[in-house]
Order: structure tokens, then C-alpha cells, then sequence
């Protein structure tokens, strides 16, 4: 995506707190991102500052730019964590495990207690996090500390141990930080009514301590002992401004799905999130477009079952905004009225209404941008100029090209509204015509092109563009009319150099002014399927030099020589990586004989 690209859409980016994701062509995942200002952040991507070698081969291959919002930086920071380690996307860091976050543990055990750790075992214990900092873990102990009286002591303390009588009580306990269970003072009932206030601190519920402070508060008050009661009422407020739960991470929640919609027009927007283990490991938004009059209701009965199997979900339980009448009796659907689950739904909301807002912003976009509607002037005027019966909103033009009779390749590049459609850039392998024969090989893309338009119900170009002459027009017309499209599209020819337009069976070229815009544009995308065509041949080309090379060299089979054509395309790549990386991708022996017979080679052209 270049940056003339991204301004486009730029306004359309939320300026909130949140994660961004980057795809390519083909919907690969390329990179997650966080950002306090997710426009912001995506901007300084295409700015005009010098960027390393890696960014700048990020930028080149996004197509697709998504995105998350959340409440916080915090919650951006842990999220991004958690979908970078599901999804590996390929130019983000390798991540370390679960140390690499905080948590508080509630250890399994008689009078357990409540400390940070940084490793997760599967002992029966409870595990509260991650936090994205281990100083706000710290200072949330504290806080507990100060409230609540829980042990710090390692001991033993399971009855048979207690009944010893061989404990006696510590500092902690004449500081009033314990109450000597050690001894038999208090009783782990009594023990676990202290840790229901310290999950309730851990899950955000602050409100039975901060209402069990208030009425020491009033207490303290009625007794006049005020320094006391200003101890307290700092407890409180500091009670008051602490947010530690995190609407990322809820480890009670388990698995879940999340899915909320808003319509507008006779289009749907979806967010759906996916939910492991308190975790959120996928966010997904999905554009509905409704053929018939369908409530909310309808169109989440009719796709979530479909939308959990292309995801895979395994969870029993679906967030929902309303009832559903759905045919699988083992899912659970859920109508939240408050909690983690209400939460986790108001963000999906949240999303699916700024997915709402960008398609709004686009649409504006494309209606009052000046350049768009100078783009809607050039099309009515090549619709005047060619005598077409409808204004070309859709234009497809095709090249082919071989070197030396090797390498047949062709390439189609499409136009929507004057503008490229990547996405529908198609690149073709010639596989009926041996040798040098463009005319072949131009009857054989377009047929295999067009049929499988066709085929797919997909919708037809009002204007095919045939990069040649003649007899590429020629032969691209034999295919439409063996197909029966003739009546369905125009197809043209521009001749090279003299920049003529060929009509088929028509005798004379059509010339345009030279500094016509429309001419213009013709010759944008013409030099558009150039580029297109020449860098997929240069690749094709490269694979098959680097091939060939490789076939030479003792030790080398195919599965490997597959590997190294794959990572590094050509042998210039392979020399510039140097022997210790090609080392790691094919060990160590066939690196070796890699490296001397390149070198080797690289003397000899010396």
C-alpha cells in the first residue's frame, strides 16, 4: 500500500486507544500492532521518513488495514500480546511465554496465600492476570495488605500441623497484618472470608470493601479519633480510582464467543470475538450485505453458526445482544445484563459501530473527494470517445510476456470507478501453448479468465483492454465470442508506441488526442499491467535461474532446493544472507557446498 493509498482511508482510522492488524493480498496476517492513537500510529508507516529495509517491505506487501478498539492502553498492550503469541504473524517479534506478564496467584493450599508470579503451573492454584506491569501488581498487594489480613509466612499450615502447637506468632501479627492462624487464632472459614475481599479487589468489585471501610469510617468518626479516619478515607479513595481488571483477560470467563451487530441501510457490520480461557485470541469484522429486509436477529441466526465453522469454535457459550433461535442445542446463548460478559459485548458494539462509521467516512469519501469526481469526468468521456453503451466502471486489461520463448507468463490487472482493484489482480502461467506465441497464449488467458467469471457468477468488465495489436485483439475476440460475451463487453487493443486503439474487425485505428485525459488513463492502466506482468515475470525467471543453479550442486535434492528458492528467490539474496543464516534454514553440510560453489562461480565471472 503506498501512501497516496493509505491518505485515502486515513480518516476512516479511529483515533482511540486499540490494536491494529495489516494483512496481505492473499488475507495473511502480516503484523499486530498497539497504539494509544491507532490512526496515529498507522500514519507513521507511510510517512516520508526514512524507514528500515523491514518496514518498508511491511508497507509494500499491506493490502488491508484492521482494527480493534479498546478502553485502554493497558487493555491494547495485553491484547496485542495475546494475539501476537495465537496468530504468529510473520514480522512481529518472536514473543517469550507467559513470563513475559505478571500475575497474582491465590496458591492451592491451607490458608492460601496471595503473591506475584511470573510462571503458570497447572497445580489447582488461581491465577488472576496477566498485568502489564509487575510495579502495579506490587502496589495492588500492598493495597491488599493494608485492608486485608492475609499471611505472607511460607509455613505449613494444614490442622495436623497447626495441632502441633510448634508455630508461634511474628511481627505481622503484632503489626495486626495476621491474625495467627499459626496458632488456632482464626479459622480458615473466617480465612476465606479475607480472600473473598481479595478476589473481589483482584475482579474489580471493589464495592463490599469500600462500603466495609465506610462503615469503619463512620465508626472511627462517631469515637472522634479523625487521624484514623483520615487513614481511612485515603484507603478509600485510593479503593475508588484503582481499576485493575482488565476486560482482556478474565480467567473465570473461560471460553466464549462474542458477536454484536448494527445495521444500517441494507447492510449489516459484525464484530466477533473469539474468547479462550478469559483471553481474547480473535476479532474479526464482517460486512453483511442484506438481500432481503432481515432483522438483527435473522442475520445473526444466519451466520453465526456458519461463522463459528470457519473459525473453528469450540465453545459452548455465544454473547449475544438478543435472544436467537439458533438449531444447535448444545450452544448456550447469552444475553448479558451486567459483568464481564456485558463488558466484553459493549466492546464488540463498539467495534461493529466504528466498522459502521469507517464504511459511512468511505462512502462520503467517494462521493465528495474532487479527484473522484474528476476520475467520474474521464470515464464519461472514454465512454463517449469509444461509442460504449454504458459509462466503464469496471475495466480489465491484459498482458503476456515470455524471454526467449521460456517462462510464459501473462498478468490482468483491474480498474473499479478509475481506481485499482487489487485485490483482483490475477497473474497467469501459460499451460496449453508451447513457445513463443502471443496470440495463443492471449486466447488462452482471456477464455480461462472469463469462463471462470462466468462460472463464479462474478460480474463482467463493461471495457477489456488487450495490451497489442491486431492480432492480439484477434485472437482475445475469439475466446469472448467462443464464449458468447461478445454482446456482454468491448474489447480494445492499444498498439504500443503509436498508442492506437483497435476495435475488432474494424479496419482503421482509432487515434485520441494525445493529451486527452481519457487517453490518459488508458495508458495508466496499460503501464499498470506492465509493472504488474514484468515483476511476476522477473520473479518466475529468477526461481528458474536460481533452479537451474542449484540442480548443479551435489547434495542438494529438491525438497531443499524448494526451501532455498522460497526464502531467498535469488542467488545474489542467497550471497547477501551469508553462510550462517543458510546454515540455520538447511544445516550446516549443504550449507557449506551451497556456499563454496557460489563462490566459486562468483571467482570465476571475476
Amino acid at each position: 500500500m503506498n501512501k497516496s493509498a493509505f491518505d485515502s482511508i486515513a480518516k476512516t482510522i479511529p483515533s482511540q486507544p486499540g490494536i491494529y492488524k495489516y494483512y496481505d493480498a492473499k488475507e495473511n496476517l502480516l503484523y499486530v500492532g498497539k497504539a494509544k492513537n491507532i490512526r496515529k500510529r498507522v500514519a507513521s508507516y507511510f510517512s516520508s521518513k526514512a524507514v528500515n529495509n523491514k518496514t518498508a517491505e511491511l508497507v509494500r506487501r499491506i493490502v488491508k488495514i484492521d482494527f480493534t478498539i479498546v478502553e485502554t492502553e493497558h487493555d491494547a498492550l495485553l491484547l496485542e500480546n495475546v494475539l501476537i503469541k495465537e496468530n504468529k504473524p510473520v514480522f512481529n517479534i518472536d514473543l517469550k511465554d507467559d513470563k513475559t506478564y505478571p500475575y497474582i496467584v491465590i496458591k492451592k493450599e491451607a490458608f492460601p496465600r496471595v503473591f506475584l508470579t511470573r510462571n503458570k503451573y497447572n497445580d489447582g492454584s488461581e491465577y488472576i492476570g496477566p498485568f502489564s506491569s509487575a510495579g502495579k501488581v506490587r502496589d495492588l498487594l500492598q493495597l491488599i495488605k493494608e485492608h486485608l489480613t492475609i499471611r505472607t509466612c511460607r509455613l505449613n499450615l494444614s490442622e495436623k500441623e497447626i495441632n502441633k502447637n510448634k508455630y508461634k506468632v511474628c511481627l505481622e501479627f503484632h503489626l495486626g497484618n495476621c491474625k495467627g492462624p499459626c496458632i488456632g487464632l482464626q479459622t480458615e472459614k473466617e480465612y476465606q472470608e479475607e480472600l473473598m475481599q481479595v478476589r473481589n479487589i483482584l475482579k474489580g468489585n471493589l464495592t463490599p470493601v469500600i462500603q466495609h471501610l465506610r462503615d469503619d469510617l463512620k465508626n472511627t468518626i462517631d469515637v472522634l479519633a479523625f487521624e484514623k479516619a483520615a487513614i481511612i478515607q485515603r484507603k478509600i479513595e485510593q479503593l475508588e480510582n484503582y481499576q485493575s481488571k482488565s476486560i482482556i483477560v478474565s480467567p473465570q470467563l473461560g471460553d466464549v464467543d462474542v458477536c454484536a451487530a448494527v445495521r444500517y441501510e441494507e447492510m449489516v457490520f459484525l464484530h466477533y470475538l473469539m474468547v479462550r480461557d478469559g483471553s481474547i485470541i480473535r476479532t474479526e469484522n464482517i460486512e453483511i450485505k442484506c438481500k432481503l429486509d432481515e432483522t438483527i436477529e435473522e442475520v445473526l441466526e444466519s451466520v453465526l453458526i456458519r461463522l463459528r465453522e470457519k473459525f473453528e469454535s469450540t465453545a459452548l457459550e455465544c454473547i449475544v445482544p438478543v435472544e436467537l433461535q439458533l438449531l444447535k442445542s448444545d450452544l448456550r446463548i447469552t444475553v448479558p445484563a451486567g459483568g464481564i460478559r456485558k463488558k466484553l459485548l459493549e466492546m464488540a458494539f463498539g467495534n461493529a459501530g466504528h466498522f459502521l462509521n469507517e464504511y459511512r467516512k468511505r462512502k462520503s469519501l467517494l462521493l465528495n473527494n474532487k479527484a473522484d469526481q474528476n476520475t467520474g469526468e474521464i470515464l464519461s468521456e472514454l465512454k463517449e470517445e469509444l461509442k460504449l453503451k454504458e459509462i466503464p466502471l469496471h475495466i480489465e486489461c491484459f498482458d503476456n510476456s515470455n524471454f526467449q520463448g521460456a517462462y510464459p507468463v501473462a498478468a490482468m490487472v483491474c480498474f473499479k470507478n478509475g481506481l485499482p482493484s487489487k485485490s483482483d489482480y490475477r497473474h497467469y502461467n501459460i499451460k496449453t501453448v508451447e513457445g513463443i506465441n502471443d496470440f495463443a497464449s492471449m486466447s488462452e488467458i482471456i477464455y480461462r479468465r472469463y469462463s471462470r467469471l462466468l462460472r463464479d457468477k462474478q460480474p463482467l468488465p463493461q471495457l477489456v483492454v488487450i495490451d497489442g495489436g491486431k492480432g492480439q485483439l484477434s485472437a482475445a475476440a475469439e475466446s469472448i465470442d467462443a464464449l458468447g460475451l461478445s454482446d456482454q463487453m468491448t474489447l480494445i487493443g492499444l498498439a504500443k508506441n503509436v498508442e492506437e486503439l483497435f476495435f475488432k474487425n474494424d479496419r482503421e485505428s482509432l487515434k485520441l488526442p494525445y493529451q486527452s485525459q481519457s487517453l490518459a488513463m488508458l495508458r495508466r492502466i496499460r503501464d499498470e499491467v506492465h509493472r504488474f506482468g514484468l515483476a511476476f515475470h522477473r520473479n518466475k525467471r529468477s526461481k528458474g535461474a536460481i533452479k537451474n543453479e542449484l540442480e548443479n550442486i551435489a547434495g542438494i535434492g529438491p525438497k531443499t532446493m524448494e526451501l532455498l528458492m522460497k526464502t531467498y528467490r535469488s542467488e545474489k539474496n542467497i550471497l547477501e544472507a551469508g553462510r550462517e543464516s543458510i546454515s540455520g534454514l538447511i544445516g550446516n553440510k549443504k550449507a557449506q557446498a551451497l556456499w563454496d560453489h557460489l563462490l566459486k562461480n562468483k571467482k570465476g565471472e571475476g
